[in-house]
């Protein structure tokens, strides 16, 4: 029994020396993953959602509006001029004195400039006049030409001319005019956002961008917009979304204006995104125009009666113009939030404008098409094609 006893008694020491060396290994794990500033380190501030709002962290929260131009700490309301300086007039300093601003004809405002690291992840807005008019330009980390170039009602999937209430995840629409957008915008140098005014007469804009500034993880990619328009379509020519994306990264969403320069029909049509060297055929080919915007046969509303406006997280179609019954328009989007499409080297996205003639046989349209595509890639991207001048933006 007494050798049992020291048999069992014997290893003991080794094996809790084998245990502090586990402990010990498990408390620099912690480390390492915790940071050594303690358990805020580790999370950035940054891909918000309601599983994590209780996160803590060292992100610094920061704002730029007319009421602070620069969005530099402690400097909010410190106005003395600016649009509101008249109905403040008795009130003073602190009291609404520059909510706006007025942009002239032919001139470019910087709506915000800054340096650092960070992500932008709000910008709300109310320009007013023409909206094709008032383009929204984005330039990350101190680059000469912009990566996101729209004008601002479609890069707010509000791009007719008129008010319709968009609620999706990435942009919001609401009353009267209020355009906000929630996409992801991380930079590493810093940003600037401009609006140049193309119009004939001056307008006045709203608008405030949500920031913060935090370290950005190295596999988060910017985000870039760029706007296309033709009118009309050539004959048995597929619409160019976007073309001639160089580089590694991922397309995350579509805004079309869909101008009907007929009647009839128009959503038979196949979008198709060929990339990685891609040629003749693409590697993702879709089956329909109300397909790819996630609707079915022809958007009717079930009861019948013509076309069902639409507006979810991800797909919509919230505004049908129907004043022109033999040219009707349309505004849709798709937002890849939950199925990015990803690319390795290039990308380019196609359309066709297709619907339906006698004999049941599909006719090629040459409809009023507009787009704006949204997507994530590491810089540098390739030069965008010119945007369209005032006359052929007009509505």
């Amino acid at each position: 029994m007494v050798g049992s006893a020291n048999r069992i008694n014997g290893p003991r020491p080794q094996a809790a020396k084998y245990g502090r060396l586990i402990i010990c290994g498990l408390l620099a794990a912690a480390l390492l993953v915790g940071g050594c500033e303690g358990p805020t380190a580790g999370f950035d501030g940054l891909k918000m959602n309601m599983g994590n709002l209780a996160r803590l962290s060292n992100a610094k929260t920061r704002s730029i509006s007319p009421e602070n131009f620069t969005g530099e700490k402690g400097k909010g309301g410190m106005a003395t001029e600016g649009t509101g300086a008249n109905a403040a007039r008795e009130l003073g300093q602190g009291w609404k004195v520059s909510p706006s601003v007025r942009i002239k004809p032919g001139q470019t405002f910087v709506m915000g400039e800054v340096e650092g690291a960070g992500a932008i992840q709000h910008i709300w807005m109310t320009p007013t006049g023409n909206n094709r008019f008032n383009i929204l330009r984005i330039y990350w980390d101190g680059e000469e030409t912009p990566s996101v170039e729209c004008p601002a009602g479609d890069f707010f999937a509000c791009g007719m001319g008129r008010y319709t209430q968009v609620t999706s995840m990435a942009v919001c629409v609401n009353p009267k005019s209020g355009f906000n957008c929630y996409w992801m915008m991380p930079f590493r140098k810093g940003f600037k956002i401009t609006m140049t005014n193309i119009d004939t007469k001056a307008m006045v804009l709203y608008y405030q961008i949500d920031y913060t500034l935090t370290d950005v993880p190295k596999d988060m990619a910017y985000l870039h917009a760029q706007f296309r328009r033709v009118n009309p379509l050539p004959d048995k020519t597929d619409y160019t979304i976007v073309d001639g994306i160089k580089g590694k990264g991922q397309y995350v969403g579509t805004y079309m204006v869909w101008g009907s320069n007929s009647p009839g029909w128009w959503g038979e049509g196949e979008i198709k995104f060929f990339m990685d060297g891609d040629t003749k055929f693409p590697t993702i080919c879709g089956t329909g125009t109300e397909d790819y915007f996630c609707g079915s046969y022809g958007f009717d509303k079930p009861e019948g009666g013509g076309y069902q406006e639409f507006s979810s997280p991800f797909t919509g179609m919230p505004q049908v113009i129907l004043d022109n019954p033999k040219q009707p328009r349309f505004g849709l989007y798709r937002w890849h939030v939950m199925d990015p499409v990803r690319f390795e080297n290039d990308l380019k996205v196609t359309i066709q404008a297709l619907g339906w003639q006698s004999g049941g046989r599909y006719l090629p349209l040459q409809d009023d098409l507009s787009s704006v595509a949204v997507w994530y890639q590491a810089e540098p991207h390739a030069p965008f094609p010119n945007l369209p001048d005032r006359g052929e933006l007009k509505h």
